[in-house]
């Protein structure tokens, strides 16, 4: 039996300077990806090779409301000696995406998953925070609706106070300037929030201070641009 290739991909569309030879060299080999997104996965195999024949590869694309069934059905490959990479959107592959369903479909069935080295967002808005960087917690989505947007925030907020731990959520791109208006409205001016956004690009965006001075900046820099978002204390 072959074996799953958890593949990173940037993080910035078209950025492939951390995408390592590597990696590189095995797309070329795969035929068969599990993907969270077949748009970005083509132009991703396409942008580190133009040779490569899209029509040649099988694709199947994963979320939440796939059945095990259907996912099995695909990975059976794995079993007759196909290898598969599996693909984020951008970044690591099954953190905050659904292809953690197929790692887990490889462990019940014995074979072996092979994680490639490449960008997490996760891990590099941490470094660039200046927070607590061994105790943090990652929430993924919070609620979209103010209220218990805002009730969700003050108790992840208690804790950063009675732990430093640090704690890290993301939002949809659209939305970045709700949560950040969310933050004012509910926690303290002083509050420490760190955002980045397109960290493996030239136009990365890290900014780390006081909510009081959130409220000064002009969000629109923000809007429609993945996001990272970590509360914390130095």
């Amino acid at each position: 039996m072959s074996k799953l290739y958890l593949i990173p991909t940037p993080i910035a569309e078209g950025n492939h300077t951390a995408t390592s030879k590597e990696i590189i060299d095995k797309v070329r080999l795969i035929k068969y990806f599990v993907v969270e997104r077949l748009k970005t996965a083509r132009r991703f195999l396409k942008s580190v090779d133009k040779d490569i024949v899209i029509d040649d590869i099988h694709f199947f694309e994963i979320d939440q409301n796939h059945s095990e069934s259907d996912l099995s059905t695909f990975l059976n490959c794995l079993k007759e000696g196909h290898e598969v990479g599996l693909m984020s959107e951008a970044g690591c592959p099954a953190i905050a995406d659904p292809g953690h369903l197929a790692v887990a479909w490889c462990h019940k069935n014995s074979i072996d998953v092979v994680p490639m080295v490449g960008p997490s967002s996760i891990i590099l808005a941490l470094m660039a925070s200046g927070f607590n960087g061994q105790n943090f917690t990652f929430h993924g989505y919070l609620p979209n609706k103010k209220p218990e947007l805002a009730q969700r925030l003050k108790q992840i907020e208690s804790f950063v106070d009675k732990g430093n731990q640090t704690q890290i959520f993301i939002e949809t791109p659209y939305r970045n300037g709700f949560m950040i208006e969310t933050l004012i409205d509910t926690l303290s001016p002083q509050r420490l929030l760190c955002v980045c956004v397109d960290l493996d690009s030239d136009q990365a965006f890290i900014k780390c201070m006081p909510l009081s001075s959130w409220k000064k900046l002009d969000l629109e820099v923000l809007h429609k641009r993945p996001a990272i978002f970590l509360l914390g204390k130095v």
